[in-house]
């Protein structure tokens, strides 16, 4: 039996652009695009109309830019994931969507290959994101708003147990589950439905998310230490 396609959404103002990705995605038989936009308020439009699983999201976009039009359709019951096309390693408005729910990000000038590659991981609930990545862009954004960060990241990561709460700092080195349970003595299962417990506590959608608020908090400095 032949398994559903990823439903793809690419959205970027660059005609070229979109030109490129769709020849780079279409051949590959387990994904099937269902549109392209020029710009977010597009985007949020064919969203509605055509229901993609994955959405790949340009950040610099007239009119409504990708990191609103994150904002907006992460905010929506049934969600798409999206992964965010970018030029940059590290850009303030990543981060930014990145803590708005986005799965990733992949660079513009990624090989082919991995770009398909990272669509089909965000589809399985695997966010398209290393720690080193994270901290770079954690380091970029990081300025006199800092203290305050900290302060409101430790106040949420309060509502979990210690469990949880190491749970949470391996998530955010970016073990898998199956060194988490290595590490902390407990099954893969447990693992799982921990990170579904930190998940369901602090309110976010993946665990790009809680690597970023494990790192506000200061967690993963700790960690190393």
């Amino acid at each position: 039996m032949t398994a559903t396609p990823i439903r793809l959404l690419l959205v970027d103002d660059d005609p070229l652009v979109r030109a490129g990705l769709a020849l780079m995605m279409g051949g590959s038989a387990d994904i099937e695009i269902v549109g392209e936009a020029a710009d977010g308020a597009q985007a949020e439009e064919l969203v509605r109309r055509t229901r993609p699983d994955v959405v790949l999201m340009d950040i610099r976009m007239p009119s409504v830019d990708g990191l609103t039009a994150t904002q907006r359709l992460r905010a929506r019951p049934g969600a798409p994931q999206i992964v965010v096309l970018t030029t940059f390693h590290a850009d303030e408005q990543v981060l930014h969507a990145l803590r708005a729910g986005a799965a990733g990000f992949v660079l513009k000038d990624t090989p082919p290959a991995e770009i398909v590659d990272a669509v089909r991981r965000v589809a399985a609930g695997d966010p398209v994101l290393s720690p080193a990545v994270t901290r770079q862009l954690m380091r970029h954004a990081a300025g006199s708003a800092a203290d305050a960060r900290q302060v409101r990241a430790r106040e949420r990561l309060a509502a979990l147990n210690d469990r949880e709460r190491e749970v949470a700092v391996a998530v955010g080195r970016g073990l898998a589950n199956a060194r988490i349970a290595t590490e902390l003595f407990m099954s893969v299962a447990t693992v799982k439905t921990h990170v579904s417990r930190v998940l369901a506590k602090l309110g976010l959608d993946n665990r790009v998310q809680i690597a970023l608020l494990a790192y506000d908090a200061g967690l993963l400095e700790d960690a190393e230490e």
